[in-house]
Formats: C-alpha cells, structure tokens, sequence
C-alpha cells in the first residue's frame, strides 16, 4: 500500500512537472519540451497512474484511487492531444485550443470533488493536489482566450504539485529512516490504512464507480463545449477524449466486477459503447465531408436495456438508478435526431449528464470516506420489500458465489446477454455497400458484440464457467470478425469462396456448443441455437445470397431469446428465488446436468468452510480438500465406512494403496519407542513437506484410532505416512484426527489440479470439496520405501516434487546427528 501510494503522488508530481517546464519555456522559440515528446511522457505516466490506482485494494476506499484514475484518463486524451498537434493532424488555426478545452473544462470540475472531500475528511495533501491540478487546468482553458494570462500562470499551478508532492516523499523518507517515530502532518500511511479499512469495512461499496462517473463528465464535456459555442466544430481532436473514457470505463467495468457489483459494472459497460460510437461519428467526417448516419432500432433497444437497468439499481440505489435515466433519455435523443451526436438535443442531454455526473460522483466519493453520510435512498426499497412475501433481494457471503468454488469475480452474463441484444439488433441496418462506413455499425457490432462479450466470456471463465465462457468467446469473435469484414468494407463488394468457409467453420463450432447446451438449460439450448440464425445470415450475405427481411427476422429472434436472458440473469442476481426460469437441462447423463446433487463447495480460506468439512469427515463423509500438491480425497480414519467409501472411488482400488496424513509428530508420540531411532528422526528431519514414508505396518497403527480402516490402509506390510506442508490441511487434520488418503480422481487419469475437477471426476463419490483454487503444484508428492532404513539404505517408489538428491541429502544430515 505505501509503495503503490508513493508510486502514484510521485507520478502526478512528475506530470506537473513536465507540464511545468514546458509551459515555463512555451515563450521561447523552441520550447524545451516538445509537444510530441510530452505527449508521449504523459502517456507512460498516464500508464503508472493506472498502475498505481488499480493496484490499490478493491475494497480500500481510498481518494488517491480516485485522484490517479482521473488523472489517468485525462493525460491519456491529453496526451494522444499533444502527439497530433506536435505531428501537425490537427487543422489550423483553432484546431489544437479546440481539442484540449473541452478536456481541460472538463478536468477542472472533476478535481474538484476530489478536493472538497479531501479537505472535508482529512486528506490535506490530496486535496492539494487536487485542486491545484484543477487550477491548472482552470488557467490553461482560460490562457486558450486570452493570452494576456500568460503560460506562467499555469505553471505556477502545476509547480504547487510539484512542491506538494516533494513535501510528500520527505514525509515518506523521514518516516522509513526512523522507523515510524517521525512522519510529517498528511504522511503518515500506516494511520490512513487503518482509517481506509474501517471505511471500507461497511460493505457494499464499489471504489471505482465515482472515477467511472467523472470520466462521463469528460466525454459529455465535448459536447457540451459545442453546445455553448465554446469550441467551433467536433472534430478528429475530440475523439481522444471520448476513447480515452470508453476504453477507462471498460477497465473500470471489469474493476467493479472484481468489486462485485454487477449493476454498475453493467452500467460502465453500457457507457463506454457510447463513448466508442461518439468517438467513432467525430472520426468519420476525416475520410468523408458527411456526417455519419446512426441506426435508430439500436438506440431504442439500447434505451430500454439502459431502462431496465436503472430499474434494478434503484432497488440498489435510487440515486444512481435515477442518474441512469439521463442515459435512456441520451438514447432517445440520439434516436430521434437525424444527425445523431451532431445534433442540438443530444447535445443539451449531455449537459445534464455533465452536471449529474459530477454531483452523483461527489455523492459517491464524501459516502466512502465520512461517517455522515449524505442520504442516496439505499436500503428503502430493501425495507419496503422485506414486507412483501414475492420479492426478496439476495443478499449474504455467499451472493455472488459460482456453482462451483469460488471466484474473484461477479457475474458477468448479464453484460454479455445484453450486448447480444445490441449487436443483434445492429444487423436491422443494412449499411451501403459502396460507402460501408457511412453508418454507425462498427462500434456496435465490434465494442458490444465483440469487446464487452470477450469481456464476459473471460469473466465467466475465472468463474469456472467453461461452457458459457467458450460461447461468449465464439460469438465475440465472431461479431468482431464479420462486423469489420461486413461493416469495415474489409472483403469490398466481392464476397469469396474462403469467406464462406470460414463462416460454415463457426457454425460447426456452433453446433458444439448447441449441443451441450442440451446439458445445461433450455434457455442456454435456444439462445445458442438461435445463434445459428445469425452465423446463416453471414453465410447467406458472403454468397450474395441473403434474402430480403432475413436480417430484420434473425435479428428479433436472437434478439429476443438474448433479452429473455439478460432479464432473467437480472432478477437472478437481484432476486432470491427463480423469477424467470432458464430451465432445466434437456438431457441429463451421470454426473452431468444433475442439479438434485450438487455437491457443497466450501471456500478453503474460511476457518468456517474447514470447520464444516471437518464436521462431514467426523459423520462419515468424503471430501476432496487442497494439499501442498495435488487435491486429494479424504476420509477420516476413525470412520470405516468412509474409508470404504473413498477406497471404492478408485478402479483396480486394490493396486492403489491409500496413505495415511498426521498433522504432527506429536499424534504418535505414544508409539515413538516402536518406530526405529533413525526413522523417527528422519521423519523430524523431512516433514511438513511433500514426502511420503512407506514405512513397515506395525502396532503404532493402533495407537491412530484406525480399528476396522486398517485393511483399507497401505499393504499387508507397509503404510505411506505424511505430514503436508499446507496449513489448511493440517489445520483440518487437527480438527478431526488422522486421515486416509487417496488421490481425487479415478485410477489412471491426470492428477486434479483444481477443485473444480474434483466433483467432475468423483462425481457422488464425495460429499463436499474444500475450494483451494489451482493447486501450488502439479506434481504429485515424493513417496520414498523407508522399509530397510535400519540398514541405511532406502529406496523410491515415485520421485515427485522433492527431487531424489534432497531426500537423500536430509537421510545424510540425519545419519550424521
């Protein structure tokens, strides 16, 4: 946390300053910093601030967080900004103050939020920052006017950054050398850290929803600057603005997944396509002098899916539910007006998007950090259905927990479902032939079709989703594929032979997919199939083929099933209880669609979880828990018929012994005068580790509690005995006595590797797993014959991950003692 604090006000130091001298020496001739060369330093330390603000806790609280993220996305634009004007992109006279207004306006009302709540809650050195970079920027907007201000004025604000910054790291330095006794006012990070988790600690907040909501405030500052004759046209030198937000947003929708919010992670997805489809139109008229034509289907389908969310976040929040009907009202806007983002209406919408931003963003980032908390309407509607029988919000630990296991990240389907819907309904639009970029497809078909669903299918593959991760990455591609080819005007007039091919190898893939869908619900069976409706009309449209009204017929039926889905994921993840149902698996194989036994799936990194696998051990159960290794099956040795259970779980179970797991040395103290003097110390001298003894069965197997399990144990002559180096096995160990041990996957396959594997391969052959995520190791454990050790001599039955040189340099150690 210092290091990532230090790594961020150091880099806004170091911004202000190339800032600084290159304002300071803008009189010269040549100044010493040329607008290329800053452009590209802003670039790489917009880049560090990235770093620094997304490497800070997702459930830390933090305003530097906030501070570097927007500061980020701002010299990102104004970056890219300076490499073209210093390229000579831009158009003259006018086109450089233009392009950097609206971002600089911008940037000055979105700092200073930031500061206000610094100064309100204790952050003096932030605030500084804050506000002397809004300064700044204030006197750069201002300098564009007039040039009686002078660059000095400007530097001047940036030269307080650096000043502060440097005050900072004296702080940081004095601190370090006297080991925390001295630490300058507003330096000390050990005192903030404390403060930032107790804030943090309330549950419930999203940190990056407030950077995410000033980065509106950059992109609707474009339009705004327009509307109010601030700037002349909208051209080429706005549309980093507008990327640079959308492509920011797109990162903070994946940081607000790993936040577990899913509604506004949704919402960031649902932004940032309009920002790419802005960008996009103020692109277009570079190539052709006419404004760009923007589908109206799309925008009203995108109105009622933005709708249909702001209902679901009311039930969260109703400020931010309320704040995202400015954005329906944006999409009927576009829709309505002929010239789309050019036209006066959308333009006026974004103006109160501009001041809406702000203000929710204030509300968001003073809630986080005091204790009195401005009112928002969060937990009334929660209230209001407690009392209703119907509806019931979903709440607890375990909210966002995947089927199997646990993961990082929330639930990204109902983003993917949605932009199935927006790129479905972008094929109404038939586009020009001659002219293919003349209508605004592209970012449709490209961000929401093909970034935001790769988007989803990754996310859905960290949660151990692989069906549903590998469609949404089929389909993702797809769309990205076919919409530049189709769209981008990438194949010409002239469709091939190849392309056809290409396309009839998706639909097989396709048909893959459709057919396992049969095993996992009706809803996923027909979106999937429905699909195929869409790869038939690219395949029609490569052969020149496509009859009239296809289009607009597959559109509503994959469009409609793609809705279907995403409202029931919506009330899914809002809604305890099946609101609407996605249906049960067409076909159900053994081990394979059977929703009746699911097995438990208990996080390893909760005492609780480890807790009640000891307890399913204790009444007999089986369970597969993560090891130093590989994930094993267990059993508890004081239950035969456990033991029983899990020594059937393996075919040719009688050619696999099972090993027996102590969790210290201590366990069989009582029987250490029947274990030879060189063996018991060589056991001291290899455990915990990932070594197993097969050493000669004799009464101290008695003194474990094993009774009846014995024959189940080893061989008639030896048992493999281990301590494992894993603090979650031997804790579970101490909890439930000595336990047997097999490996957790039938005889002859790979070793489990993960617990996701461990039900897939055993099946009902165990009770419950203890989700550990991917083992440390692939390689199973050394098993070393310590049955002749009084001779000196011992021999290995399968050298794993400790290496034969190193078991036999510890027998060395331990003959010379």
């Amino acid at each position: 946390e210092s290091l990532h604090s230090c790594i961020g006000l150091l880099g806004i130091s170091a911004g202000s300053l190339l800032v600084a001298v290159h304002f300071y020496s803008s009189p010269r001739a040549t100044p010493l910093i040329p607008s290329t060369a800053l452009g590209v330093l802003l670039l790489i330390l917009s880049a560090l601030l990235a770093y620094a603000g997304i490497r800070r806790n997702l459930r830390n609280t933090s305003l530097l967080m906030s501070l570097c993220l927007t500061l980020s996305a701002f010299w990102c634009g104004y970056g890219v900004i300076l490499v073209l004007a210093g390229q000579g992109v831009l158009p003259e006279p006018g086109g450089s103050r233009d392009a950097l207004v609206p971002g600089l306006a911008a940037l000055t009302l979105a700092l200073l939020p930031v500061a206000l709540v610094g100064f309100l809650c204790g952050e003096p050195v932030l605030a500084l920052v804050a506000a002397a970079v809004s300064l700044a920027s204030a006197h750069e907007v201002a300098l564009h006017y007039s040039s009686s201000l002078g660059p000095s004025a400007v530097a001047c604000g940036h030269l307080i950054v650096c000043l502060v910054g440097g005050y900072f790291a004296l702080g940081r330095i004095l601190c370090f050398l006297t080991k925390g006794k001295v630490a300058l006012p507003g330096t000390d990070l050990a005192e903030k850290k404390a403060q930032e988790q107790s804030w943090g600690s309330a549950g419930g907040i999203n940190p990056f929803t407030a950077p995410g909501l000033l980065l509106n405030v950059l992109s609707a500052s474009v339009f705004c600057c327009r509307l109010l004759g601030v700037t002349h046209r909208l051209f080429l030198g706005h549309v980093p603005w507008l990327w640079a937000a959308g492509t920011y947003q797109i990162g903070i929708c994946v940081l607000s997944y790993r936040a577990m919010d899913i509604l506004m992670a949704t919402a960031f997805g649902f932004m940032s396509i309009l920002q790419f489809a802005a960008g996009y139109c103020l692109l277009y008229p570079t190539w052709q002098p006419e404004e760009p034509s923007v589908p109206t289907p799309f925008l009203v389908v995108f109105s009622i899916l933005f709708a249909v969310l702001a209902l679901f976040l009311s039930l969260q929040s109703p400020v931010d539910g309320l704040y995202l009907l400015v954005f329906v009202t944006y999409c009927i806007a576009l829709a309505c007006s002929p010239r789309g983002f050019f036209a006066g209406g959308p333009q006026g919408v974004a103006m109160a998007i501009f001041v809406a931003s702000s203000s929710v963003a204030l509300i968001h980032l003073y809630n986080a950090r005091a204790r009195a908390k401005i009112p928002t309407g969060k937990g009334a509607v929660k209230a209001l259905l407690a009392r209703s029988s119907l509806l019931k919000l979903r709440e607890g630990p375990d909210l966002h927990a995947p089927y199997l296991g646990y993961s990082k990240y929330a639930d990204a389907k109902v983003l993917a479902y949605a932009c199935s819907v927006l790129a479905a309904f972008a094929l109404t639009t038939p586009g020009e032939p001659q002219a293919p970029l003349a209508t605004v497809v592209i970012p449709w078909v490209v961000v929401a079709g093909g970034i935001l669903k790769l988007l989803g299918g990754c996310v859905a593959f960290a949660r151990g989703e692989t069906l549903e991760s590998s469609a949404f990455i089929l389909y993702a591609v797809m769309w990205i594929i076919w919409g530049l080819a189709r769209y981008g005007g990438l194949c010409g007039t002239a469709r091939s032979f190849h392309t056809a091919v290409g396309i009839v190898a998706f639909m097989l893939f396709n048909s893959f997919i459709v057919f396992c869908s049969l095993f996992l619900n009706m809803a996923w069976f027909f979106y999937s199939l429905t699909f195929m409706l869409i790869a038939v009309s690219f395949l029609l449209d490569a052969i020149h083929a496509l009859p009239a009204g296809y289009d607009i017929a597959a559109t509503l039926v994959f469009g409609l099933v793609s809705f279907y889905c995403f409202l029931a994921a919506l009330s899914s993840s809002t809604f305890e209880g099946c609101c609407l149902p996605m249906g049960g698996p067409v076909l159900q194989l053994s081990g394979v669609g059977a929703g009746a036994t699911k097995c438990l799936h208990l996080p390893a990194r909760k005492a609780s979880s480890v807790k009640r696998i000891a307890d399913i051990l204790r009444n007999g159960g089986t369970c597969g828990i993560p090891t130093d290794t590989v994930y094993v099956l267990v059993a508890a040795c004081n239950r035969p018929d456990a033991v029983e259970k899990a020594h059937r779980s393996k075919r040719q179970a009688q050619d696999r012994p099972m090993s027996l797991w102590i969790s210290s040395l201590k366990q069989l103290e009582p029987a250490k005068h029947l274990f030879p003097p060189l063996l018991w110390d060589f056991m001291e001298a290899a455990w915990p580790s990932p070594i197993s003894l097969v050493i000669p069965r004799g009464e101290w197997v008695d003194f474990l509690g094993m009774k009846d399990s014995a024959k189940y144990v080893g061989t008639p002559q030896s048992v493999a005995i281990r301590i494992p180096d894993c603090s979650v096995t031997t804790h579970l160990i101490d909890l439930v006595g000595p336990i047997v041990v097999t490996s957790a996957n039938p005889t002859g396959e790979a070793d489990t590797t993960h617990h996701n594997q461990v039900y897939a391969k055993l099946g009902d052959k165990v009770d419950a797993v203890l989700c550990g995520g991917p083992s440390p190791e692939n390689i199973a454990s050394t098993v070393v014959d310590c049955t002749k050790i009084d001779s000196g001599n011992i021999g290995f039955f399968r050298v794993g991950i400790i290496p034969k040189s190193q078991v036999l340099q510890i027998l060395e150690q331990v003959q010379k003692k």
